[in-house]
């Protein structure tokens, strides 16, 4: 059972205007923004993996297509101006400032040589098995 309605009827009159219009746009037809965007930030809300999104939400790869075109053409940041115009700032504990904001830990990475650090930072003591705890000897 997965959980819609994070947007509410007075978010979204506000949300609506300044999303991208299919109108003059050559192809199929835009499926509806308000069930893409449910669908991004239940997987955001959920950390799930884009392929595990609900069927109810569409085709995963539809949604994450929006979610990238949105993120490169700055519709997120329109959102955000405009919900900031209608409502004012946003308390940190707001619902959806924790949707509209997150990061996307795949993206948040160390280089491959960042697994171990330099030998000869730490006491051979500690690296012994002498004692539990780890003295950085730089220090």
């Amino acid at each position: 059972m997965t959980r819609s309605g994070v947007f509410t009827d007075e978010v979204w009159a506000v949300v609506e205007p300044v999303l991208p219009s299919d109108v003059g746009r050559r192809g199929k037809r835009w499926s509806d923004h308000r069930m893409i965007l449910e669908g991004i930030a239940w997987r955001y809300r959920v950390g799930a993996p884009w392929r595990d999104l609900p069927a109810q939400f569409g085709p995963w790869q539809t949604v994450w297509k929006r979610h990238r075109r949105w993120s490169l053409d700055g519709t997120y940041a329109k959102i955000f101006l405009a919900v900031q115009e209608s409502f004012g700032p946003l308390p940190e504990e707001s619902k959806l400032v924790e949707v509209l904001v997150s990061i996307d830990s795949t993206r948040v990475r160390a280089h491959q040589h960042a697994a171990g650090g330099r030998g000869d930072r730490w006491t051979a003591a500690a690296l012994s098995g002498g004692t539990t705890e780890l003295h950085d000897s730089a220090a």
